[in-house]
C-alpha cells in the first residue's frame, strides 16, 4: 500500500522535522513564543495549500472543504492576540499533479495526527488557548485519517506513481523542516 511505503521512506525526514518540532515546543514558556511557533506552521500550510488547491477538490477528496487547513492556524494566532506580521518565508517542493498534491497532504494530515501530542505538551506549560488546529478533528480524527489514507492509497496505480509520491512527501517533510531553522523564539 502506498501509505505504508510513504511512511517507510519518509522515516528519516519525518523525524528529522519531528525532533525540530519538539526542540522548539519544549522551549516555548509563553502565548508570544506560542504564536512565533505557530506562525511557523502557517507560513508553510498556507504556502503548501495554495500549491496544492489547483489539484484537490471534493470529487478527488470528498470531505476535502472538512479538513484542518492553514485557516485555523491564523483563528489560532488571533486568539492567542496576535497577527500574521513577520511570518517566516518557505519554500514548497513543486506540485504538478492530483498525485503530487495527495502526497503533500500526507505530511499536512500526518501533524494533525500528532496533534494530541502537540496539544498535552502545550497543556504541561499552561498554555491552553490557540490550540484548534492541533485538536484536529476531536474524536474523528482516526476516521478522517482512515478517509485521506484511502484515497491516497487508490491514487497511485504505477510503480513509478509510487515513487513520485515518496519523492513528493520527502521534499514535503525536508522543506517543513527548514522552516524551522528559522525559529526564534520570542
Amino acid at each position: 500500500m502506498l501509505s505504508t511505503n510513504i511512511k517507510e521512506a519518509t522515516k528519516t525526514a519525518h523525524q528529522q522535522l519531528e525532533v525540530k518540532v519538539i526542540k522548539k515546543l519544549k522551549a516555548i514558556r509563553s502565548e508570544a513564543e506560542y504564536a512565533d511557533f505557530l506562525k511557523h506552521f502557517y507560513a508553510y500550510f498556507s504556502h503548501l495549500e495554495r500549491q496544492i488547491l489547483p489539484y484537490l477538490n471534493v470529487e478527488i477528496l470528498p470531505d476535502y472543504r472538512d479538513r484542518r487547513n492553514s485557516g485555523y492556524l491564523k483563528s489560532d494566532i488571533e486568539a492567542l492576540g496576535f497577527t500574521l506580521e513577520d511570518l517566516p518565508s518557505t519554500t514548497v517542493p513543486e506540485i504538478s499533479n492530483v498525485l503530487e498534491a495527495l502526497a503533500a497532504l500526507y505530511v499536512m494530515e500526518g501533524s494533525i495526527m500528532g496533534g494530541s501530542i502537540i496539544v498535552q505538551m502545550l497543556a504541561k506549560g499552561g498554555i491552553t488557548n490557540g490550540i484548534s488546529f492541533f485538536s484536529g478533528y476531536g474524536s474523528e480524527t482516526g476516521q478522517m485519517w482512515g478517509k485521506f489514507i484511502a484515497v491516497l492509497n487508490n491514487a497511485a496505480k504505477t510503480t513509478a506513481d509510487e515513487d513520485l509520491a515518496i519523492k513528493t512527501a520527502n521534499a514535503t517533510f525536508i522543506h517543513f523542516s527548514d522552516v524551522f531553522a528559522t525559529v526564534n523564539v520570542v
